[in-house]
């Protein structure tokens, strides 16, 4: 009696697993996708954002900014901030553009904006990355004053154009994400089309030492309170009869230039600029690990007040 029990129990296991290894578990079907009749995609959602420019979702992200943002923040690293005698030039709403390599680089530019300012600056957000998912998203709008931007092109919540055209400043990262090794990549043209569009100026902005403080793939900032300068530089026009594609070189070219000054001098910085021989920022053509090496040297921090002559 046992002996036929023992075996049943075998028979049954192995017709169980033939069954399974048969059975498509959530594959795909055998049809092919040319014989399936066409469906029309649905369209995707977007979260809407509009609610973060309210006079109440202010007041909160006033205390979440100049509280907990700027304390944590400075409790990590320890911001460098120049050139911000710059946005005095400023007279309406502006692109504020800046190289990207971490998740520092939002808080560091709003977070050393004066406060008149940093109040009416929205940021434009990656849409798969910061609003995948409803907590992510409100978060993100209530502290940062995100709003979605499709990065492979799509609908917009809330176009930078129209935040522009309401009085607000626009955070863009045209590099679109953020650098694996730190250094700058290719600009996409979306800010300097942006700006031709709306008749706007360019802030450029070049920061140093983030991804050495928070490289891509930390959650937090590395121990030892590292120095992270943020260089804030003269507005940038679109000359008459400019396009987009010509106006972007210039807007690479002048975040360039302030990385370049922030490891010299203003007047080495300033005397390359003129001769056209500012060095690349992208990087040495060499290993990744050389170059991730070579981004993560420390920046010094400063123990007296910067000056042009050293």
């Amino acid at each position: 009696m046992g002996t036929n029990l023992v075996k049943f129990g075998r028979d049954t296991a192995r017709d169980v697993k033939q069954v399974a290894r048969g059975w498509r578990w959530g594959r795909r079907t055998q049809v092919p996708r040319s014989a399936e009749p066409y469906v029309i995609p649905k369209e995707s959602t977007v979260f809407p954002t509009r609610w973060a420019r309210t006079p109440a979702a202010i007041a909160v992200r006033e205390v979440l900014q100049k509280g907990a943002l700027n304390s944590v923040l400075r409790f990590e690293v320890n911001p460098q901030v120049s050139g911000l005698d710059s946005l005095l030039k400023l007279d309406g709403p502006a692109l504020i553009v800046a190289n990207h390599s971490s998740h520092l680089d939002t808080p560091l530019v709003l977070c050393t904006l004066p406060d008149a300012m940093r109040r009416k600056t929205a940021v434009a957000a990656a849409a798969d990355y910061f609003f995948d998912t409803w907590w992510r998203a409100t978060a993100s709008a209530i502290v940062f004053n995100t709003f979605p931007i499709e990065r492979r092109g799509g609908k917009l919540s809330a176009t930078p154009g129209d935040l522009l055209a309401d009085g607000w400043n626009v955070v863009v990262f045209p590099e679109g994400t953020r650098s694996p090794d730190g250094w700058m990549e290719r600009f996409r043209m979306g800010a300097a089309y942006l700006a031709v569009e709306h008749n706007v100026p360019i802030v450029p902005v070049g920061i140093k030492g983030s991804f050495a403080a928070m490289p891509r793939g930390r959650g937090w900032p590395v121990p030892g309170r590292p120095t992270v300068a943020v260089r804030y530089g003269d507005p940038l026009h679109a000359k008459p009869g400019e396009s987009a594609r010509e106006f972007a070189p210039r807007i690479s070219a002048a975040v360039s230039a302030l990385l370049d000054e922030e490891s010299t001098t203003w007047y080495e910085a300033r005397r390359r600029v003129a001769t056209g021989a500012s060095p690349s920022q992208s990087g040495p053509d060499a290993a990744r690990w050389r170059r991730v090496w070579e981004s993560t040297t420390p920046v010094k921090a400063s123990t007296s007040k910067r000056r042009a002559w050293k």
